[in-house]
């Protein structure tokens, strides 16, 4: 008898030690992408036999927040992609209220030109999968990459011309004496690694709203420099911040315009999706004019 009690404890044991590892194994394979099979949702399932349709299939829903209608259009910040873009600023309004110091660009300009590239990449598509897995639970902004870098999505070329207007006191862009020590360089530094890193940081998203707000301001003063305030002009300064430098033209009456993103079922252009932005009362009390 006491025999078969020590085999039978010994089976016991043995299970549960299997199933230990077999957690742990799944734990980790997990958080490593080991299981991850590449492509859609759809493409996943598609193990498991034929993907079932019904002859009245649910209409897609547009992004809306649960208490509004999935079916008919909201408003921007009423999307799902706001409320993760809304929380990811909350968390980096400490650092967009140090560079708005440093520069003298509100900091709710700089938001301004930031929401809408935030809100454009969580729109599209082919990035849905991406914005469920990890940034909604988690209200974090995404750093872009490949050809578009930092939260604000600045072009590397860009940087380069922001950084150069810095340093030519005879250009019409230029932003000021103060603001050339705010993106001085070691001796001996490799410029385009160096530069690359500092719009692609993760942890620290300070110079993505560092060279944003420098773009604004050289914006600003080449308008300045025609005779045309646009300090308060959102809608002239993040179109001109999603088309380039090379569409500042100062004149009268400049029109909105930029890139087209839909969002909430409804099409908005990049300059006055940051336009709204600027005159909506949302996250007035951190991020000021």
């Amino acid at each position: 008898m006491y025999l078969v009690l020590k085999i039978f404890s010994a089976l016991v044991i043995f299970t549960f030690a299997v199933i230990g590892v077999l957690v742990t194994v799944v734990f980790f394979g997990m958080q490593y992408g080991v299981f991850n099979v590449p492509g859609s949702i759809i493409n996943r399932n598609a193990s498991f036999g034929p993907v079932p349709t019904t002859t009245n299939p649910l209409p897609k829903s547009i992004g809306c927040q649960p208490q509004y209608s999935q079916v008919d259009p909201c408003e921007w910040n009423e999307t799902v992609e706001w409320a993760v873009v809304k929380g990811g600023l909350e968390k980096d309004a400490p650092i967009i209220n140090k560079v708005a110091k440093e520069t003298g660009v509100s900091a709710r300009l700089i938001a301004s030109a930031v929401i809408p590239e935030q809100l454009r990449f969580f729109a599209e598509d082919n990035n849905r999968e991406i914005f469920k897995r990890y940034f909604e639970p988690l209200k974090l902004l995404v750093s872009l990459s490949k050809f578009s870098l930092g939260v604000s999505g600045i072009k590397q070329d860009t940087a380069v011309m922001i950084e150069q207007y810095v340093n030519d006191q005879n250009s019409d862009f230029y932003p000021g004496d103060e603001i050339t020590p705010l993106i001085s360089y070691p001796d001996n530094t490799n410029h385009d690694r160096d530069l690359f890193n500092r719009l692609t940081d993760e942890k620290n998203h300070y110079y993505s709203y560092l060279y944003t707000a420098i773009f604004l301001k050289e914006i600003i003063n080449q308008w300045q420099k025609e005779g045309f305030d646009i300090r308060e002009r959102p809608d002239v300064l993040v179109t001109l911040f999603n088309l380039g430098f090379a569409a500042s033209l100062p004149k009268e009456n400049p029109q909105v315009a930029g890139a087209d993103i839909k969002i909430g079922g409804q099409n908005y252009s990049f300059g006055y999706l940051g336009t709204l932005f600027y005159q909506s009362n949302e996250l007035e009390e951190i991020l000021r004019k």
